[in-house]
């Protein structure tokens, strides 16, 4: 199904075309209208003629008969108010329709990138926002009709591993296993790197295990898999609180791509782009200066042969694009990165790792603040726990359960505190625009009021008492929509803009587009509920208005699911 917005458009353009060919109008939402037709201004510019002339022009033209009709306001812009039977024709098609109007795109490959915990180290704060940023667009682009295919690339090498697992052995095993298996993986990493700092002979056997782990000594491998493989069942859990859909098998480590660092190297010099400086070997690719203008160098290999981050993100970029077949690779990590990255993507560029049929994107997002606006810490200045944060939501939200005075209880109470909980964390940072700070606050995050999950996910469940209070399920047999007053028409105009909504935030790589929906829609259904009785309705008129409920409930619930938020049936 066409949405509305593209079918105005489709009748539109032509007349555009007809005046100057690749003149683009766009469609606005009004408050006078429906619809206000800007791209005049700009067409009469450069026309050399005056808006208004240009604007009533166009008004001849265009061909809306049965859609809407036009009327010129003020200088040259053009209102568009929808026909009702226009309008109720969208309606009966998304009603039948579980995509609700938003069309299932062409396949092709996205690799997205997010996540990217450490071994041996707890999520905390900082892992929240490329975990949920990530999985939202996962998710929209999976419900585009893309073949997705995800990427936790988690740091499991390197130097430190080798206190890690000298500090496992002395430990022991069942000791060092029983402790990483409750998740206490700080104090374990900490423990080891007091030890590595103050004791010598520690220090010494710690290097010499990682000569042994680069090596592909067996028992050391086996170590150093048991450290991984506890901390990937740690992740889990992460996720599984956050009901984030990544899984252990998308996991592709720094480990994953070590045995291609040398041919990394290898292939960038028989490129002609490698370049020894100072015993490092680097690659300068052209634009990147230091803050003397002088070229700024991406080292590919250290001057004691070791390999940083930009041999592996380079290998993997190749593996993404040459084995997974990417069409689009987009990396969900923090603004600081920008640099390191667009020097990564421009070697490959160079390398012709990279081909211009590729899309390659930095998804850069802001930081988790507290309530005084500064880094969000723990009371001791460490990095709050992922766990923590989560627990404590849950809390609130069993409480403000409490407070409601709700008939649900036992396991079903907590279980719903968990959705609610979620709910909070995850629209709190999605609705937020990526690029911005925001401060994390769980009072404010929990309330039922106000721009937030749980109010969207009452929204939902207060929809879905309506259809409990009927004698028998409802079975939708409308056959029109007489949308006789303002509430009707305005959550009517509401549920038909999904498509571009969605369309806008898939693009724009923008959850918070989706956001803003989702909660101008509850906000129109509220204003409806209030001003038209439902079920007191006379028939067809309850018919109706219970068709608008179930699609503001299909909405509702469509959209949270697609920022991995779940939509409570009962609250």
């Amino acid at each position: 199904m066409t949405s509305t917005y593209h079918a105005l458009l489709a009748r539109v353009q032509p007349a555009f075309d007809a005046l100057l060919a690749g003149a683009d109008p766009v469609l606005r939402p009004s408050e006078r209208s429906d619809y206000q037709l800007n791209g005049v201004m700009a067409l009469a510019k450069s026309l050399g003629r005056s808006p208004r002339d240009v604007a009533d022009q166009l008004l001849s033209d265009i061909q809306l008969d049965g859609i809407a009709t036009l009327e010129v306001a003020g200088p040259g812009f053009i209102n568009v108010t929808l026909t009702t039977e226009f309008i109720q024709s969208h309606l009966l098609s998304t009603l039948d329709d579980p995509r609700l109007g938003v069309e299932s795109r062409p396949t092709q490959t996205v690799v997205i990138d997010y996540s990217a915990p450490n071994v041996a180290k707890e999520m905390h704060v900082g892992h929240l926002r490329s975990t949920v940023i990530g999985d939202a667009l996962r998710r929209m682009n999976e419900f585009a009709g893309f073949r997705v295919i995800a990427r936790n690339h988690v740091g499991d090498w390197g130097t430190p591993f080798g206190m890690l697992i000298e500090h496992l052995i002395d430990l022991g095993e069942a000791q060092a296993v029983a402790s990483l298996s409750i998740g206490d993986l700080n104090t374990f990493y900490r423990s080891a790197r007091t030890k590595f700092e103050a004791d010598d002979e520690f220090k010494d056997r710690s290097r010499q295990r990682v000569v042994s782990l680069q090596a592909g000594e067996l028992e050391t491998l086996r170590l150093w898999e048991i450290l991984v493989n506890q901390s990937v069942a740690y992740f889990d859990e992460v996720y599984a609180k956050l009901n984030v859909e990544l899984t252990a098998e998308e996991i592709f480590g720094e480990s994953f791509y070590n045995d291609q660092l040398d041919s990394v190297v290898s292939d960038l010099d028989s490129a002609g782009l490698i370049e020894d400086s100072d015993g490092a070997l680097c690659v300068f690719p052209p634009g990147f200066t230091n803050r003397d203008g002088e070229p700024l160098p991406l080292i590919i290999r250290k001057r004691d042969e070791g390999y940083g981050y930009a041999a592996t993100d380079l290998a993997a970029l190749r593996d993404r694009v040459d084995l997974l077949g990417a069409d689009e690779i987009l990396y969900v990590v923090g603004a600081p990165q920008a640099q390191h990255l667009s020097m990564v993507f421009a070697t490959a560029r160079l390398a012709g790792w990279l081909p211009e049929r590729v899309t390659c994107e930095h998804v850069a997002f802001g930081n988790v603040l507290d309530r005084s606006r500064k880094m969000f810490k723990s009371r001791e200045g460490e990095s709050v726990k992922l766990v923590s944060l989560i627990d404590s939501a849950v809390e609130r939200a069993e409480h403000a359960l409490s407070e409601r005075d709700s008939s649900i209880s036992g396991d079903d109470r907590r279980t719903l505190a968990l959705q609610i909980a979620r709910a909070a964390i995850k629209y709190s940072d999605l609705s937020t625009e990526r690029q911005r700070d925001y401060v994390f606050d769980l009072e404010r995050m929990i309330a039922f009021e106000g721009d937030t999950g749980p109010y969207l996910a009452y929204a939902h469940a207060r929809i879905r008492s309506i259809f409990r209070r009927l004698d028998a399920p409802w079975e939708p047999s409308v056959n029109g929509f007489s949308l006789l007053t303002e509430p009707e028409r305005s959550l009517a105009l509401g549920l038909l803009s999904l498509p571009e909504a969605f369309e806008s935030a898939l693009q724009l790589r923008a959850p918070h587009k989706l956001c803003t929906y989702l909660f101008d829609l509850a906000q129109r259904f509220t204003a409806f509920y209030e001003a038209c009785p439902v079920l007191k309705a006379p028939e067809p008129l309850r018919e109706e208005r219970l068709a608008l409920c179930e699609l503001t409930a299909k909405t509702l619930a469509l959209g949270l699911d697609l920022l991995g938020i779940e939509a409570p049936q009962q609250m």
